[in-house]
């Protein structure tokens, strides 16, 4: 379950947000009965419902980079779904592979994302934009200027700022859905202590490994 309460329809009053559930949901109540066209469960939009404001600015995001950015939609889907994989977002990665097929790119290359570094699918400008993806969501915005200076000797200063904007903004969304439980993401922490079979639960590791040495 999410970590906070999703939003039965019955308790929606903002029409913004009433709007969405009838765009995502149809007009039934999608905490009674969860799921959307793409095959999640829906809560992330019932659970963004608590705060109307932002909702409203998460859905103007979406539409801004499906409306109004210039730079390509293979490209910009290459910063989306990187930053899914790298934040470590079974959501933001796996409805971006939907969304990189849309966009043109091939199953050889989406298959390719977790370890683009070693495959030969990718071209020139796209590697550029998996290293820069790289930076932004693995090293929190540290770009080696090496980088930088490629990146503008192929894309315009307009392409990169768009690229910039609309990775990070799904490095947020990764990190929202992570934290909140949201979606895909309703998972405990695998890493966690494993109990010991002989009940002790005390071991001096580097005696038991030493060989006695």
């Amino acid at each position: 379950m999410p970590r906070l309460n999703p939003v039965p329809r019955g308790e929606v009053s903002d029409e913004f947000t009433l709007n969405m559930y009838d765009f995502m949901f149809g007009d039934r109540d999608p905490v009674a009965e969860p799921g959307t066209i793409g095959g999640t469960p829906g809560n992330w939009w019932t659970v963004m419902a608590q705060s109307p404001a932002a909702l409203r600015h998460a859905v103007r995001g979406f539409r801004m980079y499906q409306q109004e950015v210039n730079i390509r939609p293979d490209h910009r889907e290459l910063g989306q779904i990187r930053a899914g994989w790298v934040v470590g977002s079974q959501f933001v990665f796996s409805q971006h592979c939907k969304a990189c097929r849309s966009a043109g790119l091939s199953e050889e290359k989406i298959a390719a994302i977790p370890s683009w570094e070693t495959a030969d699918c990718f071209d020139h400008d796209e590697r550029l934009l998996l290293a820069y993806a790289d930076c932004l969501a693995g090293q929190h915005g540290r770009v080696p200027e090496r980088l930088f200076v490629q990146l503008r000797e192929v894309f315009t200063d307009r392409d990169i700022l768009e690229f910039t904007y609309v990775t990070t903004m799904y490095v947020m969304h990764a990190i929202m859905s992570r934290a909140l439980r949201l979606e895909f993401d309703d998972v405990d922490d695998p890493t966690v202590e494993v109990a010991d079979p002989d009940g002790g639960g005390s071991l001096d590791i580097g005696a038991a490994t030493s060989g006695g040495a």
